[in-house]
């Protein structure tokens, strides 16, 4: 299985969160989620070097959901629908998962992959600007989960916190960002993104409404529950 070049070889100065040892055998762990459809999302991923949170990340989204017996949640950014799976199977089987991203061709592989499976009739996928199509769906809800643009997550905290119900998740993922926010002088993928998350992770843990963790792996996933 071809494998996505790590980002620490890349650019050296950046750090794992995790040991890769440490990781490859809490991969070694997960045998019982082996699924034909789960390796095959897997592979376009490895294959066309399209970031997705990955094994370890996605077992943690579906254990967080099934804690609370999610009933409705949104994603910010859902790529071809890997985190979505990983929700679905996890929440409620009459909960609704609204799925967003900006690329309609991710839509159709999503649909390619899901469309088969117990979940697809409980997603709602939309493309176009998440924030605006937040908006635009009316309700709360259980989980929200931001994956999109970093540059964009002081405001999309901002907009999901008025909306998750007491005892719900707010979800983000890559919020140590390969380990830019330790470093004093960081090399950005895109100006101002590292800034943002630092922002975007500060404003969290300030926030009285909320309990806050950051479950460093992979690339760090922040979870505030609604108190």
């Amino acid at each position: 299985m071809k494998k996505l070049t790590s980002p620490n070889i890349l650019n050296p100065q950046l750090l794992s969160p995790v040991d890769p040892q440490i990781e490859k055998y809490m991969r070694s762990l997960t045998t019982a989620t082996d699924l034909p459809l789960l390796s095959a999302m897997e592979q376009f991923a490895y294959d066309n070097n399209f970031p997705i949170v990955d094994r370890l990340v996605g077992i943690f989204l579906a254990f967080l959901s099934k804690t609370i017996n999610a009933q409705r949640i949104f994603e910010f950014g859902s790529g071809y629908g890997y985190s979505a799976f990983w929700f679905a199977r996890g929440m409620s089987a009459d909960g609704q998962l609204y799925c967003t991203d900006g690329d309609p061709e991710n839509l159709n592989q999503a649909k390619y992959f899901l469309q088969e499976s117990d979940y697809w009739n409980n997603i709602n996928f939309q493309t176009g600007l998440a924030q605006q199509i937040f908006h635009t769906t009316e309700g709360t809800f259980d989980i929200c989960y931001n994956d999109a643009d970093k540059g964009d997550y002081p405001e999309i905290w901002t907009m999901a916190r008025e909306r998750i119900n007491p005892g719900g998740f707010y979800i983000a993922d890559n919020v140590l960002w390969h380990g830019r926010v330790a470093l004093e002088n960081p090399v950005d993928i895109m100006s101002g993104w590292t800034e943002a998350i630092l922002e975007h992770n500060k404003m969290i843990f300030e926030d009285p409404a909320f309990d806050s963790f950051i479950n460093p792996t992979r690339d760090g996933v922040i979870v505030a529950r609604k108190k």
